[in-house]
């Protein structure tokens, strides 16, 4: 899989990017992900990229052809009209279930915008999605490019060493994942529990579901409307729920 960042930062995007696992599955072929400095497509000598808004306000908008003239080599080297997502606070939440969905694309664009936003015509004629990583505010598309990348990434054949290395974790199968333990055995006085140290696999199991359910229920109840659950899962998580109604502070 490839993945193209159309970006002002390059070097910055691309260190992050050539670093441990993600770095070492670049290596091994199994993915590689390209910066672009969109700087280099301008037509002028001061390589201006940005101008102020038409109708006034505060605040400088990426101008379209500079974007435009990326994203055309990119697609242009690609030989087909690359799947294009750009990082906008305006996009859709990006979920676990839009990181499985881009994982199927061969080749992506992420472009990242910069300062009040990008001409939205460029985004008319070459963006395909636009994707938030949260209801917040940021500098740049950079760091939720990262993110995005990163999660697409991940879940590539051969990039993590089994594919258990991300069935288990949060969000998944909709819930958050179970608390972790390692060595020493005691830390602070605070024990590891018991049951990880016991050897038996079902009950551990069975243990690690529990605590999965009850984090969600817990601290992300939202999540359990859509998460997929076998009959024994639900069942616990009914008898959670009987047991959180019961240690509820009773009604004055």
């Amino acid at each position: 899989m490839r993945i193209d960042i159309m970006t002002l930062f390059p070097d910055t995007v691309g260190d992050m990017l050539c670093e441990s696992v993600l770095g070492r599955a670049q290596e091994r072929g199994y993915i590689r992900i390209e910066c672009h400095q969109i700087r280099d497509y301008t037509v002028n000598k001061q390589k201006q990229v940005d101008d102020a808004p038409y109708g006034g306000g505060m605040g400088m908008v990426m101008q379209a052809d500079p974007l435009y003239r990326c994203w055309e080599h990119i697609c242009g080297e690609a030989g087909f009209r690359v799947h294009t997502v750009s990082m906008s606070p305006a996009g859709k939440l990006f979920r676990q279930e839009d990181a499985k969905r881009l994982k199927e694309y061969d080749r992506l664009i992420l472009v990242c915008g910069h300062y009040e936003g990008i001409d939205e015509r460029f985004v008319e004629e070459c963006v395909d999605e636009e994707l938030s990583i949260g209801d917040f505010v940021l500098t740049g598309g950079e760091i939720p490019a990262l993110a995005v990348a990163d999660a697409v990434c991940r879940l590539v054949p051969g990039v993590l060493s089994d594919e258990s290395c991300f069935t288990e974790e949060s969000h998944w199968n909709g819930l958050l994942e179970y608390p972790q333990y390692s060595r020493p055995e005691i830390w602070h006085e605070r024990r590891v529990p018991e049951i990880l140290l016991s050897g038996h696999h079902v009950n551990i199991a069975k243990w690690r579901k529990r605590q999965s359910l009850l984090r969600t229920l817990s601290r992300r109840p939202d999540l359990l409307k859509d998460a997929r659950l076998d009959k024994d899962s639900a069942k616990v998580l009914e008898e959670l729920r009987l047991e959180q109604d019961h240690s509820s502070p009773g009604e004055p």
